[in-house]
């Protein structure tokens, strides 16, 4: 499994010579995880994830899937007592995104990253709006291990009908 994740951020662009001394995160929609990689690409941690209730590569705001390819974190936000109104009639939900967003460099969606959960048992499920959620521990020792400018590969999943 490991081999294939390596294959695919180097086919997606995240080679060793663009990520010196540096780790990058491979996001795997299918398998629901995200694995922190070491620059020799060997695993150092993964996380169980949930992403966008819908499949394949974001397209426009609304419609509810992870964007796939090559980004970089550009901004980590302490997102404690920030709210989100997730238009299920429950009105805004305070700490919507646990301690830490992670936000990506998605062309045209600035509200797009990985973050903690208010929903720990959403971990595991399409459950998302797009962005890639952890539970609020994991969210908490990713941000300890990657920086502004980290490399995330967001893997294509296999489409849905």
């Amino acid at each position: 499994m490991n081999a294939l994740i390596i294959i695919l951020a180097c086919l997606l662009g995240a080679q060793p010579e663009s990520l010196p001394g540096n780790p990058f995160i491979v996001v795997d929609k299918q398998a629901m995880t995200l694995s922190l990689m070491a620059p020799d690409s060997t695993l150092i941690k993964s996380y169980p994830i949930a992403c966008g209730t819908n499949y394949g590569n974001k397209t426009r705001n609304g419609d509810r899937k992870t964007p796939e390819g090559r980004f970089t974190i550009n901004e980590i936000l302490n997102s404690r007592g920030l709210t989100h109104d997730f238009g299920d009639g429950k009105g805004p939900v305070r700490n919507a995104y646990g301690p830490w967003f992670l936000r990506l460099d998605v062309p045209c969606r600035r509200d797009i990253g990985i973050h903690g959960t208010h929903l720990p048992e959403s971990i595991g499920t399409r459950a998302t709006e797009g962005c890639i959620r952890l539970t609020n521990e994991d969210i908490t020792d990713l941000r300890q291990r990657v920086r502004v400018g980290t490399v995330v590969i967001i893997l294509p999943d296999k489409i849905q009908e």
